[in-house]
């Protein structure tokens, strides 16, 4: 049955930053998708935060794989009939994992293989969705927030980290790109740079919660003043 509530898709959202988006947003009144390629992992996540008393339903997503965003996408149009709100959450950092060795987190150590991967889930697997669902995103202020980070910022570049780096530069370009080709439609797209957060990713000695990682997303999803084509932390713009 079609929901007559908002709906929000998070992707990756599984665990940490994603994870506690749907939280946040649910209570908040939306229907959440909670969206993760592992269905081990994601169907008990969905589950926990049902155990909440939210409203959040789990589907599988490999953001990678083109026949699982479009069973994705028939699956919402089926269930839920209508998308107000996409997270591209989605990512990953393989830099200094690839067995490259003690330099591998270096460009000059860099792996082809290493960017293209990390390209194919940080930018193409942002592509893919976005572009599935927008034929579900109404045109009277819909959303799309791009979680990108600060190590993506040509403005303030530094070395290290290079496939993550230059994927999360070409994830804000899409975001600019798709504002634009979107801007008289009424559909806002933002990348948003949650800070560095205690996940997996982040690791331990990281300095913000999932919770204050989560709250500027959350920020762009509901605010009814935010513009579109934007670079956000702590609800402030920054520089690209």
């Amino acid at each position: 049955m079609k929901t007559t509530k908002r709906v929000a898709v998070v992707t990756g959202a599984n665990r940490g930053i994603g994870f506690e988006t749907c939280r946040q947003l649910a209570r908040r009144g939306f229907n959440v998708v909670l969206a993760a390629r592992d269905e081990a992992k994601g169907g008990p996540a969905a589950q926990r935060l049902r155990e909440e008393r939210l409203d959040v339903d789990f589907a599988p997503l490999d953001v990678t794989d083109d026949e699982s965003v479009r069973r994705f996408a028939q699956g919402l149009e089926k269930t839920h009939g209508r998308v107000d709100v996409l997270v591209n959450n989605a990512g990953i950092m393989l830099d200094g994992k690839d067995g490259s060795g003690p330099d591998a987190a270096s460009v000059l150590k860099a792996k082809v293989e290493t960017l293209r991967r990390t390209m194919e889930v940080n930018v193409c697997g942002a592509l893919r969705v976005t572009q599935a669902l927008l034929t579900l995103m109404p045109r009277d202020g819909a959303r799309i927030i791009n979680v990108s980070s600060g190590m993506g910022q040509l403005s303030e570049m530094n070395g290290g980290w290079p496939a993550y780096r230059i994927s999360k530069a070409a994830l804000n370009a899409l975001t600019r790109i798709f504002a634009e080709e979107l801007k008289d439609t009424g559909i806002r797209v933002n990348s948003v740079c949650p800070g560095w957060v205690k996940t997996d990713m982040g690791g331990p000695n990281a300095e913000r919660t999932p919770e204050k990682g989560a709250e500027t997303i959350v920020w762009l999803a509901t605010e009814s003043s935010v513009p579109t084509g934007g670079f956000f932390r702590d609800q402030k713009p920054i520089e690209w």
